[in-house]
């Protein structure tokens, strides 16, 4: 995933997420709101077919590129878990 860095502050961030469509982007919107350090996460795309622009800002505690990384690491353990679960469901 091609990841572009528009704005970068000490509490804020607005990237976007080449190749990547409302699917992924509300799954990821919605665990980056999970951190409590965070004040806004949203995403927009402008056009039918552009790439979406995530903003994340936090309350200042966080770098918000670090709340999005570990939004990832737990979405990555999530769907390990599921993948290992419909294995075992496979295997049985």
């Amino acid at each position: 995933m091609d990841i572009k860095i528009l704005e970068r502050q000490e509490d804020k961030v607005r990237v976007v997420l080449k190749g990547q469509d409302h699917t992924f982007m509300n799954v990821l919107t919605e665990e980056v709101l999970a951190d409590p350090a965070v004040d806004v996460a949203k995403y927009v795309i402008k056009y039918q077919f552009s790439d979406p622009e995530l903003l994340v800002t936090t309350k200042g505690e966080k770098d918000p590129l670090l709340v999005i990384r570990e939004a990832c690491t737990r979405l990555t353990a999530r769907c390990d878990e599921l993948l290992e679960r419909v294995g075992a469901l496979n295997a049985a």
